[in-house]
């Protein structure tokens, strides 16, 4: 496991059961909410001081994303995507990246054609138990409540960043 979050350039990540807790609020005149977790919008930053970019590849479209997406300077976004294969070959494309530099964070089935490509594939606590034979790692939390913080610390601490990301908050 080590080795493999030594390489990682890309952390790509679902959002519905990884980046939220998967429920999707309407109110009653149509207007969706998610609840994302200020942890790991705190993670992703702390990755992205560190040079490692951050993705998100969603099946689902929403405004809510978008809007997040800004918020957390991700750039990468591609959402409405039933197929997660495909953007997530282009963006191996446009980047020039090899698998084994991408990590990829999902949570239903959806989510496996990338997790047995990526170079290393974690999941969420609660995802399906289909998703689990596919993982490399399995967070402690579930989606939405700190799995992608798990993520994003794991890899800071393996590439030796977590020291010079950190130090403002402990020195």
């Amino acid at each position: 496991m080590e080795e493999r979050l030594k390489k990682i350039k890309l952390l790509l990540l679902d959002i519905d059961g990884v980046m939220t807790d998967g429920r999707i609020i309407f109110d009653s005149n149509g207007v969706e909410s998610k609840f994302f977790n200020v942890k790991d919008g705190h993670g992703i930053k702390m990755l992205q001081r560190a040079g490692i970019e951050v993705g998100i590849i969603s099946g689902r479209e929403s405004i809510v994303v978008t809007n997040r997406a800004v918020e957390l300077g991700i750039d990468r976004v591609f959402q409405k995507s039933l197929d997660k294969l495909t953007p997530y070959l282009r963006i191996l494309d446009d980047t020039g990246l090899a698998d084994e530099q991408v990590a990829f964070m999902g949570d239903d089935i959806i989510d496996i054609p990338v997790m047995r490509r990526v170079g290393f594939a974690a999941a969420p606590a609660d995802a399906v138990e289909d998703v689990f034979p596919y993982a490399h790692f399995v967070a402690r939390n579930r989606g939405g409540w700190g799995a992608v913080r798990e993520i994003c610390d794991l890899i800071l601490k393996q590439q030796g960043a977590w020291e010079s990301v950190t130090a403002r908050y402990f020195g």
